[in-house]
């Protein structure tokens, strides 16, 4: 997938495009790879049936679009980015969800990843805010989301249900104004 016409959209390093069911057995590898990294933060699919129902959501829900961040150079997936809860209408917004693979952490390809997606959210999917809900305690996390000039909006204590517990979280948002990209229309 090193092809610079299969991506959505592609920058110096990285390219994103949507998930594919073809992705899962290189998908769910990087997740076993990552739990290290990943937890007690996240939990992708790290089973074929697991990656098939969650990237079925992703294709098929309007209120989902799913991205992975590719390595232009080799196709390899160096991690995703998800835009979840997507409204329309008067409020054109939606909540992230992202992890990088073990493999490409620290290199700032997530960084460049963010920026495409950003640029296509506030673009082609006439989005007018992302917001980012993250554990206090995730610096990785929200390091990125600072370095793609989101703001901390507030704390949220309670918030979101992971790993069999209810987690605070920092509320993180981006505009389309904010992020100087322009196109997304005041429709509803």
């Amino acid at each position: 997938m090193s092809d610079h016409a299969s991506y959505l959209a592609a920058g110096p390093r990285v390219g994103i495009r949507h998930f594919t069911h073809a992705d899962s057995a290189e998908f769910t590898a990087r997740t076993r790879e990552s739990q290290d990294l990943h937890r007690p933060w996240l939990f992708p699919p790290s089973g074929d049936d697991a990656y098939r129902a969650y990237a079925r959501v992703l294709v098929e829900d309007p209120t989902k679009a799913g991205f992975l961040v590719c390595e232009r150079d080799s196709g390899a997936i160096g991690g995703f980015i998800n835009i979840n809860n997507i409204v329309r209408g008067a409020f054109r917004c939606g909540a992230l969800g992202y992890g990088a693979f073990a493999h490409a952490a620290g290199r700032g390809l997530m960084s460049e990843g963010l920026d495409l997606v950003k640029t296509y959210a506030f673009g082609a999917l006439d989005l007018h805010r992302l917001e980012a809900n993250i554990q206090p305690g995730n610096a990785a996390s929200i390091a990125l989301v600072r370095r793609g000039g989101f703001r901390l909006e507030g704390f949220s204590p309670d918030f979101l249900f992971i790993d069999g517990a209810w987690r605070d979280h920092e509320r993180w948002a981006v505009t389309a104004d904010m992020a100087g990209i322009s196109g997304a229309t005041a429709s509803g």
